[in-house]
């Protein structure tokens, strides 16, 4: 049985709650690594045909993962209303994906390293993963879907390693370092 304890809380969490901690710590691992050693401009390369950069990137899982908690504890109102999307909410949504003047990689990873502690902190004491919430209205929702928290938690596991596997793209196109394989 794997036993871990959540970083904002001294109470060791077993089980299903260890698992989903030791996912979500696997993968945000694999992501942060392949930043390791990269100035500010090298996490704000773009190195293929996609406007991806690292430093973007981890502002991006960070950002997601911000977001799906928002919607364990709040429900949709803890999303963006998608239906109501701007020209300038889709503008600040891309930039999620950029270093930004005055961005810095350690600024994105202190940020990541926040919303992951939060993150962890709620799986080991939110009192029910099957607790579900309303999906708010998007295009890629299914209308009138319920996610449970434990869903959510997967989702940003699945999230994460989707990203990690884009960052070690990028990374091996930039110096040919690799944080996997």
């Amino acid at each position: 049985m794997t036993t871990v304890t959540a970083p904002a809380t001294s109470t060791p969490v077993t089980g299903e709650r260890a698992d989903l901690i030791v996912a979500l710590g696997k993968q945000r691992h694999f992501l942060r690594f392949t930043t390791r050693g990269l100035t500010d401009e090298q996490a704000g390369l773009r190195t293929t045909a996609s406007a991806l950069c690292l430093g973007g990137l981890v502002k991006h899982v960070a950002s997601v993962e911000r977001v799906w908690v928002d919607f364990i504890l709040q429900g949709p109102s803890g999303m963006p209303d998608f239906s109501s999307w701007t020209e300038e909410d889709l503008a600040r949504r891309a930039d999620e994906f950029r270093m930004l003047p005055g961005d810095t990689l350690a600024g994105a990873l202190e940020t990541y390293a926040e919303v992951a502690a939060r993150t962890d902190e709620l799986v080991a004491t939110l009192p029910d993963l099957d607790a579900t919430q309303p999906l708010p209205q998007a295009p890629w929702f299914e209308a009138g879907a319920r996610w449970s928290a434990r869903r959510v938690l997967m989702h940003i596991v699945g999230e994460t390693a989707h990203h990690a596997g884009h960052a070690d793209i990028i990374r091996e196109s930039l110096d040919g370092q690799r944080s996997m394989g």
